[in-house]
């Protein structure tokens, strides 16, 4: 499989994917809508290091659009979609519902359908920890109910983990949904915390601290996060016989092809901790503004990584204070502080 559709290539983690599966060998067609959600110019620069490689090629383009998108994707024929491309953001999605509906929901059932017509060997798509939303049980576990969402973001990612599930049962469509865990490295976006602490503590400005710093999160480097669903990629899931007895620990779908894998460190860090590391690798302290919990947020994530463990033999431990420091320097670099 060498043909890869990757869509969100200009966003985050679908640059730092796409690099990795260009270093590998593999065909990349990206396909990225370029909205205004922050800095558009970060995405140009995202997409214009990927464009240096002959085997990359980008189309601009929204999700909602399904005859531009099932053109592109009709003429690259890929084996594989990696489907990342959305509106992210929990804040935000208090905000502007309706963009996560369209984007999330519409352009998620355009991905789908193209990935049906072409009947590719594999369909991986982004779903997210906030699925997990008021469940309580710790580490988060694949294989624990989560009907619980508590903001329109976790929504419309826990409608795609449906709308997936009902077309690999319908069309035998092997499919991946993997949960995200508060991914942070280079070339980051700048709505994430750590960005915004970073930018705000070099140049002397306060930094929010929800719940008065007493906040635990599961951090994960982009780059383990990446590598985890390249290895993913081999590992198409497969419609298990009837009446066949499945393993508590995989969440494999007694009657599709289609499971769900959490990426994450498998270790939860406290907010303050978090925050003096950052201070640490800046070399300042930060003007601290501590805010009650806001709105739709949770007081912790942990990730159960045995399920991608299990199938890939990879399990991601980038040290936070490593990561830290790797972003810390980049951002000087990129904006030149």
């Amino acid at each position: 499989m060498r043909r890869i559709f990757v869509t969100g290539t200009a966003g985050f983690i679908g640059f730092h994917l796409a690099k990795k599966l260009l270093e590998e060998g593999f065909v990349v067609h990206g396909f990225d809508g370029m909205t205004d959600y922050y800095d558009v110019a970060l995405k140009e620069r995202r997409h214009a290091m990927l464009l240096q490689s002959n085997e990359f090629a980008a189309t601009e383009g929204r999700l909602e659009n399904h005859v531009l998108l099932d053109r592109v994707i009709d003429e690259f024929r890929p084996e594989v979609i990696v489907h990342l491309a959305g509106q992210a953001g929990v804040r935000y999605s208090l905000e502007d519902p309706r963009s996560y509906i369209d984007s999330n929901v519409v352009g998620t059932f355009n991905v789908m359908e193209a990935a049906r017509r072409h009947e590719v060997a594999h369909l991986l798509m982004a779903s997210t920890s906030s699925v997990y939303g008021a469940n309580t049980q710790m580490p988060f576990n694949e294989t624990e109910k989560a009907d619980h969402q508590l903001t329109i973001y976790a929504a419309t990612k826990k409608a795609n983990e449906s709308m997936a599930h009902s077309y690999a049962h319908l069309w035998n469509l092997p499919t991946t949904m993997f949960r995200f865990f508060t991914v942070y490295g280079p070339w980051g976006r700048p709505d994430l915390a750590l960005y915004k602490f970073v930018d705000a503590i070099i140049d002397g400005r306060p930094i929010d601290i929800y719940n008065r710093g007493e906040m635990f999160r599961d951090f994960t480097h982009v780059d383990d996060l990446v590598r985890g669903i390249r290895l993913l990629v081999d590992v198409a899931p497969v419609r298990p016989q009837a009446d066949a007895e499945l393993p508590d620990w995989d969440s494999l779908s007694p009657v599709a092809p289609y499971r769900v894998v959490n990426i994450g460190n498998a270790d939860k860090v406290r907010l303050l901790d978090f925050v003096e590391a950052i201070e640490k690798c800046v070399g300042q302290p930060a003007m601290r503004n501590y805010m009650e919990m806001q709105m739709g947020d949770v007081p912790e994530t942990w990730a159960n990584t045995e399920l991608l463990a299990k199938l890939t033999g990879f399990r991601p431990q980038t040290d936070i204070n490593d990561g830290i420091a790797e972003f810390v320097a980049w951002f000087r670099d990129y904006y030149d502080k």
